[in-house]
């Protein structure tokens, strides 16, 4: 059987041959909203799939993934201690999977990304994880380093700059607006704490402007 995922407008071929997947991007890129696109187009063809977020994510209902447009979908919340292949075969065992959906990657540790590629490489589920390439300093997050470097295929899912440029970076903005240089790497946060900006804007960290 060929199965048919919804990105966007366009529907696109999971073939027999599953593979593992990373559909990257700045930040309010519409990432969640694919995701749940992916996983409805799925379920209206009686597939059955597995959602899966970081537990590090509070910002919603930890049995739910929701997109910032209001979709919302069912999921497994999981630690950074939780093996992903055990997760995902037991669940399979129990319905047989067509897919399994990952918000939020850039969380992933190492080996769960290692574990990711096993459930590709040895239950034959495809997986397609969603996440941010890099932080507000500009520097890979571990899950997304490890996914760029073992994923089958990499997506870029893009969005805009204020200018008008595509935006590939993340600012993290303090309460007056103007954009931090330093702090923890994870700081969970939505459109009052982050904005995505062009190469050019991240380097000169204009304060002034940055909203589209």
């Amino acid at each position: 059987m060929e199965c048919w995922v919804l990105l966007g407008a366009s529907l696109f071929s999971l073939t027999k041959m599953a593979k593992l997947y990373f559909y990257y991007s700045a930040m309010n890129a519409g990432k969640t909203t694919t995701l749940l696109q992916s996983a409805y187009n799925y379920r209206e063809r009686g597939m059955n799939t597995l959602v899966l977020k970081p537990s590090i994510d509070e910002r919603h209902i930890a049995s739910k993934v929701r997109s910032r447009i209001g979709l919302e979908a069912d999921a497994v919340s999981f630690k950074t201690e939780d093996d992903l292949f055990a997760l995902t075969e037991k669940t399979d065992q129990k319905r047989p999977l067509s897919c399994v959906l990952l918000d939020e990657a850039q969380f992933l540790t190492k080996t769960q990304v290692f574990a990711l590629g096993e459930v590709v490489d040895k239950l034959g589920i495809p997986v397609l994880a969603f996440g941010l390439r890099t932080d507000f300093k500009g520097e890979l997050f571990d899950g997304s380093l490890h996914l760029l470097a073992w994923a089958d295929e990499l997506v870029e899912i893009k969005t805009i700059c204020h200018c008008g440029k595509k935006a590939n970076m993340v600012l993290r903005l303090d309460q007056n607006g103007s954009p931090l240089k330093s702090g923890e790497q994870i700081q969970i946060g939505g459109n009052d704490s982050y904005v995505s900006v062009c190469r050019k804007h991240f380097k000169s960290a204009e304060s002034t402007n940055l909203e589209a």
